[in-house]
């Protein structure tokens, strides 16, 4: 009897995210994106970075 009534009433569509739903993903995105930013900004970061770039030269080189 359920499987009648739905397919009589027909199922809610999901077509995607409505407006507030990309407005939240965005403002997650660009919070994420700070945070990245902040993490690989940070001196203990740079060197870490620059240490293995060195390396990586002078292991091609």
């Amino acid at each position: 009897m359920t499987h009648k009534l739905i397919r009589r009433l027909g199922r809610p569509r999901d077509t995607g995210m409505t407006t507030a739903e990309y407005a939240v993903g965005i403002m997650a995105a660009c919070t994420f994106a700070l945070v990245l930013l902040g993490v690989v900004k940070s001196d203990a970061v740079r060197s870490a970075l620059a240490g293995i770039v060195q390396s990586a030269l002078g292991i091609a080189g």
